[in-house]
């Protein structure tokens, strides 16, 4: 017959157990998510503040501008998200990817420092807003030059409007409004689906006035004949 192991002993058993497994869990929150961007190459083709690369979109405000939800969706297979992305799938483990996405949420500005945002300085208000328009993110949504044809789902269509139309469809009164109040619920398509995962951000809570002027500016230049109004 097998002595008894006394109760006090086999919690210190089963506490130290649980350890070591905990000890071969890979690491996760946005520290790790860090390391892991650096690790599988993001940092290659995407700017967080002043380091990395510019093939790809700008990634200091995209805690801002993305949700957890659609940043782990397009990462998870960027194809099947937009299948002509030249983003590379890199079949990360879900625990890589978590990480990852933790990190990404937390990217809200801070990493340009406080006063050094990339458009100081900048005199022009159309070159200004030409700067925030790419450097903030508008363009990863909307395209360069606004020329459009990202996917969203469950939206007329099923892509985030162009804004190459704006000037035959807006006041700069209505876009500066637009942009600083913008689009947290895009209109469903389908009433009964899923929300949309791609929104327009509260631009007002990040820009100030002035840079959303500028941006507006900006958008003013870009005159294709044969413009709708969209709801962007």
């Amino acid at each position: 017959m097998r002595p008894l192991v006394p109760l006090a002993l086999a919690a210190a058993i089963a506490s130290l157990s649980a350890l070591a497994a905990c000890s071969m869990k890979p690491p996760t929150g946005p520290v790790a998510g860090k390391a892991y961007f650096t690790q599988v190459g993001c940092a290659t083709c995407h700017l967080i503040g002043g380091a990395g690369g510019a093939v790809g979109p700008d990634l200091t405000l995209v805690g801002f501008r993305h949700s957890a939800q659609w940043m782990d969706r397009f990462i998870s297979n960027p194809q099947a998200w937009n299948p002509a992305t030249p983003m590379p799938n890199k079949q990360l483990s879900p625990a890589a990817r978590e990480a990852i996405v933790s990190y990404l949420a937390t990217l809200k500005g801070q990493d340009w420092g406080q006063g050094a945002r990339p458009w100081d300085g900048i005199a022009d208000p159309v070159e200004r807003g030409h700067k925030i328009y790419t450097r903030a993110g508008c363009i990863a949504c909307h395209g360069a030059s606004g020329a459009g044809g990202y996917p969203n789902n469950n939206v007329a269509g099923k892509k985030i409007p162009a804004l190459a139309n704006v000037a035959e469809t807006f006041t700069k009164a209505e876009l500066v409004a637009k942009i600083k109040r913008g689009v947290p619920h895009p209109v469903k398509a389908d009433p009964a689906g899923d929300d949309p995962l791609v929104f327009m951000p509260t631009w007002g809570d990040f820009l100030s006035d002035a840079e959303i002027d500028a941006v507006a500016a900006y958008l003013l230049t870009l005159k294709p004949a044969g413009a709708v109004k969209s709801d962007w």
